[in-house]
């Protein structure tokens, strides 16, 4: 459910008069309220950038250390962006009341010269699948409607302590379950790039916020992909680390043995500085990693500073499995388009071989609707979610789970349940393991010979809002580009490249950098050193662009 920002109603009359509608707003209204009030035409078409895009991270630390400008009139001017962009979007399920009072005591240490952490005034979405101790924590689901965890995420904490603003938790598909963000029990969130589209899934609300410029970065979470094909279906940059890299602390399990939390941003930058703010080793977490975390930031040089071929000697296998037929042409062009800028950059671009690549879908969806079969059985209406009267034991069970849990949940449960049952264990879930190292030892051989792989980050560019809702094995295919990281705990960054045709202006298209376990400072220099020197793009959607300069 979408909470409005509950700051007081005389302060937002007078700092932005316009944004608010005549009646005043109930405590809990809801999404479709939003729509009756008149939205925003689009803004006209962008035009092709001329500089290449800026951390705005840094940017934002520079003029609050030099007194340029504020944290509360930055914190303001998202805010007024947000609640600009929010009906047509439906991004949020809840935004935070505290934004513009944390803004306010940033400034205030500014000014006695205290020192403020590296992500003082940032504005930063979170994944409402990532406990927060101020706001709810549903993961989509109408089993935690009105949960609050009585902790903050290991991630979420960090943040805290580098000095972030949390402006609100995003939308999702239910428990993480899903590829587009219609699988969300509350709301339905659009592309900023055409809003009759998907922003892809789960993580589509913390991609749509970054894209449409509502915050300035987002956490997600990555179990098959929900941070990568969001990233390329928004035309932002998406991070999935390396397993273990950054703690689960705090995230609410789908498939344990997969999911991690990832890092959305409008440049490489600001996704490897998000990244570096919560990475590290967490007693709370045994899996994980106690490998010291590299200064990732140190990899984002200036332009300026570029030898004639930057990526000189740095070996590329393109992955000649996902260049296949079922992939749209429009993307293979933008991907070769791509491996030719990496080229021109210095790099030895191959083909390269993954045999066991196509058999990842289906050992995913075993492995992952076994794991989640495990996890969600805690939702019984007793231990955890929100509880029906029932006048025995079993049927409080059985109706509180029906009533909390979506379609797309229950389907997985009763697959990963059959796959888990005694006569099946061996036919299913212990060749999807056997499965599974075979990936892992594929993607070893292929990291042995390159410095990186590439791949599309999805088989298309989005589609349109219900276009594969009831076509569950067309929208699983979806992630047949990314699934096999997740398999593997590799960390993979998605960049955009191009553009491919539809909507009016055109839809953004990612491509996928691969690197072995723990290598994330390479991807980030990489990728770094590629969107600096992509000519010709302008990433900023049109809902937004009349209010940017790129």
């Amino acid at each position: 459910m979408l909470s409005s920002v509950h700051t007081p109603r005389h302060l937002l009359h007078h700092r932005f008069p316009t944004l608010l509608p005549s009646k005043p707003l109930s405590p809990s209204f809801s999404p479709k309220s939003l729509h009756t009030s008149q939205t925003l035409p689009l803004s006209p078409s962008p035009t092709p950038q001329t500089s290449p895009p800026t951390s705005q991270i840094l940017t934002i630390r520079k003029s609050l250390l030099a007194r340029r400008t504020t944290a509360l009139d930055l914190a303001e001017n998202f805010l007024a962006r947000l609640r600009h962009t929010e009906p047509q979007l439906n991004s949020f399920l809840h935004v935070s009341d505290a934004v513009l009072k944390e803004a306010e005591e940033i400034d205030r240490k500014i000014e006695r010269n205290e020192e403020v952490g590296p992500l003082a005034g940032v504005m930063v979405a979170v994944k409402d699948n990532i406990c927060t101790v101020d706001m709810p924590t549903t993961a989509g689901s109408r089993v935690l409607e009105g949960y609050r965890p009585p902790f903050d995420a290991t991630a979420v904490r960090k943040l805290r302590e580098s000095g972030a603003i949390l402006v609100g938790k995003t939308n999702l598909d239910e428990f993480g379950m899903g590829s587009t963000t219609e699988g969300s029990a509350y709301q339905v969130t659009a592309n900023p790039w055409d809003l009759s589209r998907v922003p892809g899934g789960s993580s589509g609300g913390s991609a749509a916020a970054v894209s449409a410029r509502q915050c300035v970065v987002s956490l997600g979470s990555d179990t098959g992909g929900s941070v990568r094909q969001p990233a390329s279906f928004c035309g932002v940059v998406g991070l999935k680390p390396t397993y273990g890299r950054v703690s689960r602390y705090g995230l609410v399990a789908y498939a344990s043995s997969l999911d991690v939390i990832g890092c959305f941003g409008s440049s490489v930058a600001d996704a490897g500085i998000l990244l570096h703010a919560i990475s590290g080793h967490d007693r709370f977490d045994a899996t994980s990693s106690t490998r010291q975390v590299p200064d990732f930031p140190s990899q984002f040089v200036s332009k300026d500073f570029f030898e004639a071929k930057p990526l000189k000697g740095l070996r590329v296998g393109v992955i000649r499995e996902t260049l296949d037929d079922g992939v749209d042409p429009e993307v293979i062009s933008s991907v070769r388009g791509a491996t030719s800028h990496l080229e021109e950059l210095g790099c030895t671009v191959t083909e390269v071989s993954l045999p066991s690549f196509s058999l990842g879908l289906p050992a995913y969806y075993i492995l992952a609707s076994s794991e989640s079969s495990s996890n969600l059985s805690r939702y019984d209406g007793v231990r955890y979610g929100n509880q029906v009267a029932a006048d025995e034991l079993n049927s409080l069970y059985e109706h509180s789970r029906a009533k909390g849990f979506g379609s797309e949940v229950k389907m997985r449960i009763l697959m990963g349940t059959y796959a888990l049952s005694a006569g099946y264990y061996d036919a299913y879930y212990k060749r999807a393991q056997q499965v599974r190292t075979l990936i892992r030892e594929s993607f070893k051989v292929a990291l042995d010979k390159n410095d990186i792989l590439i791949s599309p980050a999805a088989p298309s560019a989005a589609y349109k809002i219900g276009e594969k809702k009831n076509d569950p094995l067309a929208m699983y295919a979806g992630d047949i580009m990314t699934v096999n990281v997740n398999l593997a705990g590799l960390p993979a960054l998605v960049l955009p490249c191009g553009f491919v045709e539809g909507g009016s202006n055109g839809l953004p298209v990612g491509f996928q950098l691969i690197g072995a376990a723990f290598d994330e400072e390479k991807l980030l220099k990489v990728g770094h050193i590629f969107e600096q020197t992509l000519q010709g793009c302008n990433f900023i959607p049109p809902l937004v662009a009349g209010d940017f300069a790129c």
